[in-house]
């Protein structure tokens, strides 16, 4: 079954120490005045009145035309990290998103990306992995493109 997989530890933590994002800028400190925003460690909502994190991040390794950068959020403070086989709180909270598989080289797999309502979120999973091509998934918002979490094959 595949697996829904939240940020590295070692990752956030720097992020949290003050650790350049993508753009080599410290992460932005805000404090959550409204609707939980998604941290992509937890795959929680952060709570309202919390202080999170808001810092641009790409998730790929190097540079190249597929290695899109774009805000994401992660609680300021502690949070244990989320991830596994069942759908991740943060993909409860809106009625689709975007899923698209990529290759072992960090490339689109064309024809995988779609808008998928969250009810068939896991069985769209299903399809994209029965393509051979597909190394893992991204799953971003629908509206504003921002990374979601990444989903990979069972091991």
């Amino acid at each position: 079954m595949p697996r829904f997989t939240a940020l590295p530890t070692d990752l956030v933590q720097a992020y949290r120490a003050g650790g350049p994002d993508a753009f080599g800028n410290p992460p932005e400190r805000k404090i959550l005045d409204g609707a939980g925003n998604p941290c992509r460690h937890c795959l929680r909502n952060i709570p309202a009145g919390s202080e999170m994190l808001v810092l641009a991040h790409k998730p790929f390794d190097g540079t190249h035309p597929y290695a899109e950068v774009g805000p994401i959020f992660l609680c300021a403070g502690e949070c244990a990290r989320g991830g596994g086989a069942d759908l991740p709180d943060i993909l409860t909270t809106s009625p689709d998103y975007l899923i698209k598989g990529y290759s072992a080289d960090d490339r689109i797999v064309y024809g995988t990306g779609t808008i998928t309502p969250t009810p068939d979120i896991q069985a769209r999973v299903a399809a994209i992995f029965a393509d051979p091509d597909v190394a893992y998934i991204h799953v971003r918002s629908a509206r504003n493109n921002c990374y979601q979490t990444r989903i990979d094959r069972d091991a």
